[in-house]
């Protein structure tokens, strides 16, 4: 049985009208442990992104945008309509109220649970996680990729024994970048290159690298070094996240 495009690249997460420290915290952990995740702030939108991309997954934060009986009646219109049924959704909301919980999980029946955040932020990252693994929402995949070739501001710089190279990286991962060069040298496959500067926009970062091998026009693909520290990885992917979400907010629906 051929396999679907979610179950190969995994599935979209959609954070409906989320709180400030979900959007500032909670993404980057998401964004981190390799789900694909965006933060959408208008219903209708929500809606249109929702039957663009069958399959996703949405967490609503109940507690901004509307009463609670225009929230519910949204929710079950997601979960009832032909062509947004096969979509996941969940609950976010500081409210602790027992029969509130209880019309969500039991009577709506919302697959992605009801995430307290009043447990704070740790927890309920957890517990989303813990969602989004029995959901299999990663897919097959190791790494979420950010195709950033039309970004200025994404540029790597190699100092080598002909001087330092310039290059316009197109494409950056968790696991490396694929870069476009003027001019490069010629390195063996596996070579080590270290302390290449990445300009992620506003951010500069040096990593330490593998060269892996050139393809057509001098487009060379480099993996960071597995040892590379927690500042420098939150770096590469906060700017993974800022990617995926202005390719997400520019998409025409």
């Amino acid at each position: 049985m051929a396999q679907s495009d979610s179950e190969l690249t995994g599935k979209k997460i959609f954070i409906l009208h989320p709180h400030s420290v979900i959007q500032d915290e909670m993404l980057d952990i998401l964004i981190m442990a390799g789900f694909e995740s965006y933060t959408v702030h208008d219903d209708k939108r929500a809606i249109k992104l929702l039957i663009r991309f069958p399959g996703s997954i949405m967490f609503v934060n109940i507690d901004e945008g509307h009463s609670e009986q225009e929230w519910e009646s949204y929710i079950r219109g997601v979960q009832e309509s032909p062509k947004t049924r096969d979509s996941k959704l969940g609950i976010l909301s500081y409210n602790t109220d027992q029969k509130l919980m209880q019309k969500y999980l039991m009577d709506i029946a919302v697959p992605c649970g009801y995430i307290q955040l009043k447990l704070g932020i740790k927890e309920s990252t957890r517990i989303m996680l813990t969602a989004l693994e029995a959901n299999e929402a990663r897919g097959r995949r190791k790494f979420i990729r950010a195709n950033c070739g039309d970004d200025a501001n994404a540029t790597v710089n190699i100092k080598g024994a002909g001087g330092v190279y310039y290059g316009k990286i197109l494409d950056i991962s968790a696991s490396g970048i694929a870069a476009r060069f003027d001019k490069v040298e010629e390195y063996a496959p596996n070579t080590p290159v270290r302390e290449v500067q990445l300009k992620l926009r506003g951010s500069l970062v040096l990593v330490n690298t593998t060269f892996m091998g050139k393809r057509a026009d001098n487009v060379c693909v480099l993996l960071f070094d597995a040892k590379m520290d927690q500042g420098q990885k939150l770096v590469v992917h906060r700017f993974i996240k800022y990617t995926l979400q202005r390719s997400m907010d520019n998409l025409a629906i």
